[in-house]
């Protein structure tokens, strides 16, 4: 009875037009600008090669999105801790025979295809939080348990991330504090949960700073920079985002300093953004993507500035916002709480994901991988996209977003009785 319910509930909605049109144009201007950044691919795998590759992914990725869409969202229910424990192995087994990428043990070969866990992990977390708090709805916000077990979720799942790099950490926590005050958690709750967040991060100081004072004999190299000496060990992975801090917070400005190593990231993606100007080059005529490294993925949005300039990057911008905008017009409109938090939480996975990019390559943060959503190369990051994009799709599709009565008793039935929490945006 459940199934045909939810079939009746979906054939009278469509899936929501805008975020499709999102999400082609975000395609069209990944294969625009990553064949415009891939000039060194270019060069080692011909002219149209890596561009061919690149955009029988982003088909790929559109057909698990198109996928997922037609699936009603109450059948990811029985997914979520199957795909959350999968993730925690790959996390494990990374941590113990991973392969290095970027100094980072980050990624699982597999035959033609790199296989990256964390950004698995992001989406874990999301589906988790939306499980966890869509079972503990009540009329006043979200029960303890609720939120002490998405809070630990975050914390367990950190645990294996924060050693690849600190920022995907500190998108899980900003994901899932976002997801809090949207899904109506009390404030004193939401205070406890910082709390708990804040002790994870000075257990984890306290392990750093030990650390570091172990490896004090180690050997280092000097970096002078405008005459000013900056010490870096050489290279235990638990300080490199604490040498990025501290370059972060140098108060000689990063146009004084001299290129090298360690800062011509940073120093190549403000000269390709600085040369984009207000109206761009146009794609094609990057001066800095030859040796701008990682240009196709980590600072992709440097090569967007350069080749439509200002007006360029804010239009990526604006895709990106527009699509967090359209998620949370859904979600007001879901009768039930689950579909709501999912859509919401998808969306802020993308959105927070793209900010921080966006903030890493302006210089806003401190330097750190982080790919540009759908956009950015990488086989992982885009189908993990995709799958949010599909998620938010279907529950576009398949969540009741009407006032009537029976098709909300409907809905409400085809959910197991635990999960049948109504959306607190709508009482309010």
């Amino acid at each position: 009875m459940a199934n045909t319910d939810n079939k009746i509930i979906a054939e009278k909605q469509k899936p929501d037009k805008f975020i499709w049109g999102i999400f082609i144009a975000l395609c069209i201007i990944s294969i625009i600008e990553t064949y415009s950044a891939s000039s060194r691919e270019i060069a080692k795998a011909g002219l149209y090669m890596p561009m061919i590759k690149h955009t029988a992914m982003l088909v790929a990725a559109a057909g698990i999105a198109y996928i997922l869409q037609l699936m009603p969202y109450q059948r990811f229910i029985k997914f979520i801790p199957v795909f959350g424990i999968l993730t925690l192995a790959l996390l494990g087994y990374v941590e113990l025979f991973g392969e290095r990428i970027n100094g980072a043990q980050r990624a699982i070969n597999l035959p033609g295809f790199t296989l990256q866990p964390a950004e698995m992990a992001k989406l874990g977390v999301i589906l988790f939080i939306a499980w966890f708090m869509a079972k503990n709805q009540m009329v006043e916000g979200v029960k303890n348990r609720g939120v002490v077990f998405s809070a630990l979720i975050v914390s367990i799942f950190g645990l294996f991330l924060i050693k690849q790099g600190l920022t995907n950490t500190i998108l899980l926590m900003s994901i899932s504090m976002s997801m809090m005050i949207i899904g109506g958690v009390q404030w004193r709750k939401f205070f406890m949960v910082v709390c708990i967040y804040g002790a994870f991060g000075g257990i984890y100081l306290v392990y750093h700073n030990k650390e570091k004072e172990e490896n004090e004999n180690k050997p280092t190299t000097e970096q002078v920079a405008s005459g000013t000496s900056f010490t870096y060990k050489a290279e235990n992975r638990k300080g490199t985002w604490g040498n990025r801090i501290d370059r972060f917070l140098n108060p000689v400005p990063l146009y004084e300093q001299p290129i090298n190593s360690i800062n011509q990231q940073e120093i190549f993606s403000r000269m390709a953004q600085a040369n984009g100007g207000i109206m761009g080059v146009f794609p094609g005529n990057s001066r800095e993507c030859s040796r701008l490294p990682l240009a196709f993925s980590d600072y992709i949005y440097s090569i967007i500035v350069e080749d439509m300039g200002f007006i360029g990057g804010l239009f990526v911008l604006i895709l990106y916002l527009w699509l967090f905008a359209r998620a949370g017009v859904i979600a007001s409109k879901c009768s039930r709480a689950f579909p709501a938090l999912l859509v919401i939480g998808m969306s802020v996975l993308i959105v927070f994901q793209a900010l921080f990019h966006m903030a890493i390559n302006t210089g806003v943060f401190p330097v750190s991988g982080q790919p540009l959503p759908l956009i950015s190369k990488g086989g992982t990051s885009i189908f993990i996209t995709a799958m949010a994009f599909g998620i938010m799709l279907s529950v576009s599709r398949s969540a009741v977003q009407t006032n009537k009565t029976k098709e909300i008793n409907k809905e409400k039935e085809s959910l197991p009785e635990n999960m049948q929490g109504a959306n607190l945006s709508q009482i309010k």
